[in-house]
């Protein structure tokens, strides 16, 4: 039996628990008219006239190949067949079964195209989400004046905000609507992400990029759940592996605006010394168009009538699916098609009508209050019916899927831009060169020093003057009578050395670069306070291109999962691509250059997104229609935290050993590959 919902009802005749819209009679649940409405001749579409229906032939008559239409029936009537000869069906079963066959009626065309677009481009935006920190981080820390602590807080915001995004949202929109909750959730995301450009501090600027995060994390379980309910059993596997692409493309937008926007340091202004718009903020503000123009789109887009059907709004589901059934047909050709459902059966509930009795009376404040605490009752209780006797073995396989799949994947995402950069780091301090015991007199430096080591030097009377100091250590050395001006210091450190009269004159010198010094009559003059983002220094492009080509990379493997998920099946996927995937982490031990890490990556990310494909279309398909988006939203919740885990251990050993993230890697993907081959085969099963 089904676990109540939350919509306002009426209440209706009788003992039955099934409301019913319509008229007539009709069999499996719903009525069809006998036959379609008498039209005079001269009514007949333009796109028909001219043919002759009896001259038609089905193209594939020739090769003995059925028609679709008579496929159908003969699925509808073995359907039929199997009800009549087994045992009794529940209530939710034969509303499943009734909700198949008129989205069969309806047909898969220009309505569900449409949706695809609206719903990926919110797929499209979570994509970007997690991009959009680590872009605009080698910037913001120099704008921000951000410490290591306060960096890494902020990356890990990230997936903690979504991972109370996809919980919250995921269990509201099983109780107040797919659409809804959708609209909400993304219009906090463009709202909060739209304020975070503009804050000029740390904490504003977290505390937006938080509440950023809490709305774009339920586009996941929203998305999926909200599509799957408007496709026909023979089309959802292909269809929702198609809509995994819009993540891909979130990647690939991500990763293309930033390099084009973020290195373009005139895109912006300034009020003042207080307010400075520079371009990295103009990056976060392009970051939010995706999620925009899917809010746009979604008002004119429909609640999910299946939703709708379970909440006993009969009237309100029943126009949705005319609305598809006329969309399509018209956009096909055949606008005389007539959608015959004349009425269609859905469970009653009871719900509505205890929080109705219970806010009838109070104020405003308080019948809000009674409501908000009812919704997050029922809430938390469609979580605990996930370990339900009937669906708990479903839930705790997924789940050790999801975190097992989400380990590996973002810990290596994490692993592999660290390890460039310590190849990177690697290479650079191999190029550094050693200065000791120099004596330099009377000398003018008018050249930058850059990956230098200076010990036991000795520098009198010299002027440093309009240059910069690049990785730049001196050691025990003496400096005495010298000039500093307009010098920036860029990881340049001094380690017990000595100053005797010397001057430092508008430069970024502090006190954290003096380790172990004396000063000696030596004086700081209009020094430069707080941090400045350098204008002139080249941004890093690399970030940009791995992100790039690892988002790229998925594209073959988002090809293939969907044109086979039906064929091969969900199962076979997600085994395979798990397991596959692991098979691939042991060539990691090779990765002893930049451009073997950067392929290694692109090999992992093409081969696990089969994997990720078919574990969100078994999610979808695994729970009932009343739970399907709680479900979705708790296994997302996990997987994030799993995120944060995996890319928290493996960064950790960057620089100190391989091994450990390639074994840990390994064991996840096949304790989830061989628990996902025990999953039951998902293809031919309707919704519940």
């Amino acid at each position: 039996m089904a676990d109540p919902y939350q919509n306002n009802i009426h209440h209706q005749g009788g003992g039955d628990r099934y409301g019913t819209y319509g008229e007539g009679g009709g069999h499996d649940g719903y009525g069809y008219q006998a036959d379609y409405p008498p039209q005079e001749e001269d009514a007949a579409s333009d796109v028909t006239e001219g043919h002759d229906e009896e001259d038609q032939m089905y193209e594939g008559e020739y090769q003995g190949i059925p028609h679709p239409d008579e496929v159908k029936a003969a699925q509808r009537a073995a359907r039929a067949k199997t009800r009549a000869a087994g045992s009794a069906v529940s209530e939710l079963e034969e509303l499943s079964e009734q909700y198949q066959d008129i989205m069969e009626d309806c047909g898969h065309g220009k309505f569900q195209w449409t949706l695809f677009v609206v719903l990926g481009l919110a797929l499209m935006a979570d994509g970007v989400e997690c991009f959009v920190v680590a872009f605009v981080l080698p910037s913001a820390e120099k704008d921000l004046c951000l410490s290591n602590a306060e960096k890494g807080m902020l990356g890990l915001m990230v997936f903690l905000s979504m991972m109370v995004g996809a919980f919250l949202w995921g269990g509201l929109a099983d109780k107040v609507g797919r659409r809804r909750c959708l609209i909400v959730a993304l219009a906090i995301n463009c709202i909060f992400a739209f304020l975070s450009s503009f804050a000029q501090d740390y904490g504003f600027f977290l505390f937006f990029r938080l509440l950023s995060g809490i709305g774009i994390g339920g586009t996941v379980p929203i998305v999926y759940s909200y599509f799957s309910e408007f496709l026909q059993m023979d089309k959802r596997g292909e269809h929702l592996s198609w809509l995994c692409m819009f993540w891909m493309i979130g990647g690939i937008y991500a990763s293309f605006t930033a390099w084009g926007v973020i290195p373009r340091y005139g895109w912006g202004f300034s009020m003042g010394t207080e307010f400075q718009f520079h371009s990295w903020r103009v990056f976060v503000l392009v970051a939010a168009l995706p999620a925009i123009a899917s809010l746009v789109g979604l008002t004119f887009m429909p609640e999910s009538p299946r939703f709708l059907l379970e909440n006993a709004k009969h009237d309100e589901a029943w126009m949705i699916l005319k609305q598809v059934h006329d969309t399509n047909w018209r956009a096909k050709g055949q606008p005389e098609k007539v959608f015959t459902v004349t009425h269609i059966k859905a469970p009653k509930t009871a719900e509505d009508e205890f929080i109705e009795i219970q806010t009838a009376t109070g104020t405003a404040a308080q019948r809000w209050a009674v409501r908000s605490l009812t919704l997050c009752k029922l809430v938390l209780r469609n979580v605990a019916s996930l370990l339900s006797a009937e669906l708990r073995f479903a839930t705790l396989f997924m789940a050790i899927i999801w975190f097992c799949m989400a380990f590996s994947y973002y810990g290596l995402s994490v692993w592999f831009p660290d390890m460039i950069k310590h190849l990177q780091y690697e290479e650079y301090q191999s190029k550094v060169k050693v200065f000791h015991k120099e004596r330099v007199e009377k000398f003018h430096f008018n050249f930058s020093l850059e990956n230098q080591i200076h010990k036991e030097g000795e520098y009198i009377q010299d002027k440093f003057i309009s240059i910069e100091m690049k990785s730049v250590k001196f050691e025990d050395s003496l400096f005495e009578d010298c000039s500093f001006e307009d010098v920036k210091f860029t990881d340049t450190i001094f380690e017990n050395c000595t100053f005797r009269f010397t001057v430092f004159s508008n430069t970024d010198v502090w006190e954290e670069k003096f380790i172990n010094c004396r000063l000696e009559n030596t004086t700081f003059e209009h020094n430069k306070h707080g941090c400045h983002l350098d204008t002139v220094e080249e941004n890093d492009v690399l970030i940009y291109l791995v992100s790039f080509l690892g988002s790229l990379a998925v594209l073959p493997g988002n090809i293939i999962s969907a044109l086979f998920m039906e064929k091969i099946g969900r199962v076979k996927i997600i085994g395979g691509s798990m397991l596959i995937s692991a098979g691939c982490t042991f060539f990691l031990f090779l990765s002893f250059s930049q451009s073997a890490i950067i392929a290694l990556q692109c090999l992992f990310c093409g081969v696990s997104v089969a994997a990720w494909n078919g574990i969100e279309v078994v999610t979808v398909e695994l729970y009932p229609t009343s739970k399907r988006a709680t479900a979705f939203g708790v296994l997302n919740a996990l997987c994030k935290l799993a995120a944060v885990l995996g890319s928290s251990i493996f960064s950790s050993f960057v620089g100190v050993t391989k091994a450990v993230p390639i074994l840990l890697s390994f064991a996840a993907l096949v304790c989830g590959g061989l628990v996902a081959l025990r999953l039951p085969d998902t293809r031919e099963k309707i919704l519940q």
